[in-house]
């Protein structure tokens, strides 16, 4: 499975835009945004997509209430904490912002998800603990390493992870 991974828009909506459809026009089956979209219009863009979308509410998501209803009408799958996204043979790929340390350090811990997800930090990684992959795409806005807007595409079939540059 191709998953679209995006994080930490914070309201730049052409951004977002261009994000979204470079991952859709890449084949991904489903996107997930770790965090910090900030206002309802951005989850529409989420919605508009051939694509199953998961957003999770970040740190500078305020309004979640709002996020959750709009989320609701544009058929985008949302959670304040954190987002399971089904991967298929019982097996799910969790998603959160990542603000929250002792939450994350618990999944990583817990060993019962092989990918994990989040933004916050504005920073691609992909590091392995144990049979657990930890992801962050870096960031959409403000991102700091590198210094230039990223998403990422995780391929589950081939475990594999690809970083790319947005425009």
């Amino acid at each position: 499975m191709l998953i679209g991974l995006l994080s930490d828009s914070h309201a730049n909506a052409s951004r977002l835009e261009n994000a979204v459809s470079l991952l859709i026009n890449q084949g991904v089956e489903a996107l997930v945004h770790c965090g910090d979209i900030v206002t309802v219009d951005q989850v529409s863009i989420l919605g508009r997509r051939e694509a199953k979308a998961f957003l999770v509410a970040g740190n500078m998501d305020r309004r979640t209430a709002k996020l959750a209803k709009q989320a609701d009408q544009c058929g985008v799958s949302f959670a304040a904490d954190f987002i399971e996204v089904p991967l298929g043979d019982r097996e799910y790929l969790i998603a959160l912002h990542g603000d929250n340390e002792q939450l994350l350090c618990e999944f990583v811990q817990g060993g019962q998800f092989p990918y994990i997800c989040h933004g916050h930090t504005h920073r691609t990684s992909d590091t392995t603990f144990g049979s657990v992959r930890v992801i962050c795409p870096g960031a959409l806005a403000h991102p700091r390493s590198p210094k230039y807007p990223t998403v990422a595409i995780l391929d589950t079939v081939n475990d594999t992870v690809k970083f790319i540059k947005v425009h």
